[in-house]
């Protein structure tokens, strides 16, 4: 969140302004830095709802009600049901802590992803920012940005890594990116 609002500051994302955050959980830390910054914050809490299928419902109606034109998961831990990536198709983005399609999909999310790429020995890992749809990282890719391995790292610290010299970068230059589409297709 905080490389999103740095990069709306600095002109970085010049195209588009973050309107709303809504988070999966109270207490969020984005929330409170949202609202430091005077963006608007709203709280849909998945363990609020009995079924996947109403904390969606719930979720589509609030992104519909901030009037986004462009949806970015940071953080966001829930799976999204294929009737929220159809409203939104081609215009939810996400960033996933490695090289997709390694360690990616239905449970790899979280420290999970650098245990097992350290597991597995990989000299290099990564971020990817990539289009939502109804498939578990499965969407095209905008953009990867590789970090090394190094060999005394944790899960923890190769964690930190990825997102300093990954992550918190190229989700605001896909972010421009989105946007600048949207412009382009506004100007034709």
């Amino acid at each position: 969140m905080q490389a999103l609002i740095d990069a709306e500051k600095s002109g970085i994302l010049s195209s588009g302004k973050i309107n709303c955050v809504i988070s999966s959980r109270k207490g969020a830390y984005a929330l409170e830095r949202a609202a430091g910054e005077g963006i608007e914050t709203r709280v849909i809490a998945r363990k609020d709802y009995e079924s996947s299928q109403s904390f969606n419902q719930n979720l589509l109606t609030a992104i519909l009600e901030s009037k986004a034109e462009l949806v970015i998961l940071a953080g966001f831990m829930s799976v999204l049901e294929k009737f929220v990536t159809d409203a939104f198709k081609g215009r939810i983005i996400n960033v996933h802590p490695s090289l997709i399609p390694a360690f990616s999909g239905p449970g790899f999310y979280g420290l999970k992803v650098h245990e097992e790429a350290l597991k597995r020995g990989v000299k290099v890992t990564g971020a990817t920012v990539h289009i939502v749809d109804e498939v578990t990282d499965g969407g095209p890719i905008l953009i990867q940005k590789c970090v090394e391995v190094k060999e005394d790292d944790s899960p923890l610290s190769l964690q930190k890594r990825v997102m300093e010299e990954a992550e918190w970068i190229i989700l605001p230059q896909a972010a421009q990116m989105m946007c600048n589409k949207f412009l382009e297709k506004l100007c034709l």
